[in-house]
């Protein structure tokens, strides 16, 4: 409830409509104010059909709608300055009395509110720092129950074990069937497969999408030096999709069993030869059930009369190998080939270089990875996984051993000669030990002028027999000899600085110098570090074209792990990069559209994440929270600004009371009437002490200058009892 008065009206007089879609026009002039003029009300007004507008008026009826309209004061609940207005009050027709902020109206809010008011930004700001600590441990609080909430879920899972048949009825069943049916996520998008197929000329490709082993050949061999149970390929092989496939019909080979030698082999369409064109093979592997020891490494086996691959087995000359190899800590992605020495005509394998890349990932995440060699005629090459480099080189230059041997070797038969000294320094001959070096001074001493502590047990052991204890029943002491109780620290000594026999502390000798040697001077006849001599090395031989190697024929693996289901699909050897990787984009590439279509996105795996390590979520809140405690931080604190008047105008809110402003105008004059009259004082003093004749002007012109204050002070209330807040400045702070 609040008063509503129109400031500085009088009956009869213009006042603003009371929502902005009415429009008024005064005849002459606008409200008065100073002198207390007032302009009487021109009846003419323009108002839109079915709304109202009124002047304060005592006596004038309504007028009819879509002309002016003045209605009674007591009609329109309109009293005096105090009376409280309610919103529910309605004028003569009956319509609800709607005010409007500013536009020459104001609410005046009663004496307590103001004086509530008046303690605002102190207590705003109190509240406002209160609000940023509370929020602070709300959203800790809220971390901390998260965490216990989810354990305790966990828990009951593990411990609860209900029989729905028996314990459940059939409404409860199908509440908790369409709950499920609810939570379940959208099924994410499928991916159709089809077998891929090669856009150029291959040598040899296998998708394995038939479902069978056509055109392998599984290996009866027996591995040589090794005990006949486990010397033998019997690990087995078949076709399968994989275990979590989101490409239903994609299949591949897969080796079922573990810690079990196998082999298998395939002929390619037509032996490679290495002229002119590089050589690209490429295939992929999925480690279903992550890798322990084990290889998934595929050989290139050379082209020979000899070739069975019937009996394929490790020594089976080979001219590539690459592949993934891990064992324990020690991930590997071989790259060896085969070279053939041309004088002896023996071949030694040739290793490349370790990537700098980090290969654990994909022998660890489960998924599907795309293995590429590029061998190039110009002898360079590439290593690739998942299409991305991992390693490169020369043949000439990144392998170990080198292709190619040294020009020169150490003579072998070289032999260091006897008066080779390799003695950079040597001591002294001519130094002689000084005659007051004693090499017999001992390199402790005791302490001659140290004193016996006073209180000192000589006489006490610093050990004695434990008097508490007992000897055991069954100690025989033909067996274990006579019985002894055990030592304890002797309780004498506790308070005692020592016990036992006194002996002076020991400390270092300060005549002590050790055993004499004689200096150490550049020797005259070192030589240096003797080395055999060079000579020309009698096997070198220098092969400028690596990248000819032995022809090879067919294709196989020959592998032992120690864990199961080791995935292989989508083989294939060509020489055109286009060809490979059409070939990868429609195997490889699908593989990875399903499984990135199905995979959950940034939210599904920190929730995922956060199931397995609970403790994530306190720094999920926490990365969350901080940043919004910082904002309201920085963005909420400051001094509360205080709305000007022309703010007041667009809103309903209340506006300062003038009362208080006329208060403090009040103040400020009568500190500036007092400063006055002290003034005029001091100028009386000085007129009395001048002469006394002048008694009686000097008190007329004082009667005089007190009208005109009078006057000016009865002006200055006048003008602020009719001043709109329209026109007054906001108070200040």
């Amino acid at each position: 409830p609040a008063a509503v008065v129109v400031a500085g009206a009088a009956e009869g007089e213009c006042v603003r409509p009371f929502l902005p879609s009415l429009h008024s026009r005064c005849g002459s002039g606008t409200l008065g104010r100073g002198s207390g003029e007032r302009t009487r009300l021109r009846r003419e007004a323009v108002e839109e059909p079915g709304l109202s507008w009124g002047v304060r008026r005592g006596a004038a009826g309504p007028w009819g709608v879509g002309g002016p309209w003045v209605v009674p004061a007591a009609s329109r609940g309109w009293e005096k300055a105090g009376t409280p207005w309610s919103r529910g009050e309605r004028d003569g027709l009956g319509r609800p009395l709607r005010p409007r902020a500013g536009a020459g109206l104001r609410r005046r809010v009663p004496p307590d509110t103001r004086r509530a008011r008046s303690g605002l930004g102190g207590a705003a700001a109190l509240l406002n720092m209160e609000l940023k600590w509370l929020l602070c441990v709300t959203l800790l609080a809220l971390g901390i129950l998260a965490v216990q909430a989810h354990d305790m879920d966990e828990d009951n899972d593990a411990d609860d074990v209900v029989d729905i048949e028996d314990d459940l009825d059939d409404g409860i069943e199908e509440v908790e069937e369409s709950k499920s049916e609810t939570s379940s996520p959208p099924p994410a998008p499928k991916v159709t497969y089809r077998p891929p197929v090669p856009t150029g000329e291959v040598y040899f490709v296998e998708s394995f999408d038939k479902g069978t082993l056509d055109g392998w050949i599984l290996s009866r061999a027996k591995k040589d030096d090794t005990d006949d149970e486990i010397a033998k390929y019997d690990g087995k092989w078949e076709v399968q999709d994989m275990k979590e496939t989101k490409l239903p019909g994609d299949k591949g080979l897969v080796m079922v069993t573990r810690a079990k030698h196998h082999a298998i082999s395939s002929k390619l369409s037509k032996p490679f030869v290495f002229d002119t064109k590089p050589l690209i093979i490429q295939y992929e592997v999925n480690f279903q059930n992550g890798i322990e020891c084990g290889g998934a490494y595929v050989k290139l086996l050379s082209k020979t009369p000899e070739l069975n691959l019937d009996q394929f087995h490790d020594k089976t000359p080979y001219t590539i190998m690459f592949g993934p190899d891990k064992c324990g800590e020690d991930y590997k992605l071989h790259f060896i080939f085969r070279h053939k020495n041309p004088k002896t005509g023996k071949y030694e394998e040739k290793h490349a270089k370790r990537p700098d890349a980090d290969l654990k990932t994909y022998f660890t995440d489960k998924k599907t990875h795309l293995y590429t060699l590029v061998l190039n005629p110009d002898n360079s090459f590439e290593i690739l996984v998942d299409q991305t480099v991992v390693n490169s080189g020369n043949l000439l230059n990144d392998m170990s051993p080198p292709v190619n041997p040294p020009r020169e070797i150490e003579d072998p038969n070289d032999q260091k000669p006897e008066d080779w000294d390799e003695r950079p320094k040597i001591p002294d001959p001519d130094a002689v030990k000084p005659d007051d070096w004693d090499e017999d001074a001992p390199a402790k001493i005791a302490d001659e002028n140290a004193v016996k502590p006073e209180g000192w047990l000589d006489d006490e052991p610093e050990y004695v027999a434990d008097p508490d204890a007992e000897k055991p029943e069954d100690w025989d002491e033909d067996m274990d000899g006579e019985w002894e109780a055990p030592q304890i620290a002797n309780p004498k000594c506790e308070t005692a600085p020592g016990c036992g026999t006194w002996q002076r502390p020991m400390i270092d000798n300060p005549n002590y110098k050790g055993k004499w040697k004689p200096p150490m001077i550049d020797n005259v006849n070192y030589q240096g570090i003797w080395k055999p001599r060079k000579i020309p090395n009698p096997d070198f031989f220098e092969d400028l074209e690596p990248f000819k190697m032995t022809p090879f024929s067919a294709v196989g693996l020959e592998l032992w792990s120690m864990t199961s289901d080791i995935f292989f699909d989508n083989f294939i050897i060509c020489t055109e990069r286009a060809v490979a990787d059409d070939w990868a984009s429609d195997g490889w590439g699908l593989k990875k559209a399903a499984d990135g279509a199905a995979e959950p996105g940034v939210v599904g795996q920190m929730m995922a994440a956060a199931e397995e390590r609970p403790w994530l979520w306190v720094v999920y809140i926490l990365t969350v929270a901080l940043p919004v405690f910082l904002v309201v931080l920085f963005c909420c604190s400051g001094k509360v600004k205080q709305p000007n008047a022309a703010e007041y105008k667009k809103t309903d809110a209340p506006q300062p009371d003038v009362v208080d402003d006329e208060k403090e105008e009040e103040k400020d004059k009568g500190e500036k009437e007092e400063e006055e009259e002290e003034e005029d004082a001091n100028e009386e003093k000085l007129e009395k002490q001048k002469s006394d004749a002048d008694l009686g002007s000097a008190s007329q012109e004082e009667e005089e200058e007190e009208e005109e204050e009078d006057r000016k002070r009865a002006s200055e209330e006048e003008e602020t009892v009719n001043r709109s807040p329209r026109n007054r400045k906001p108070r200040k702070d």
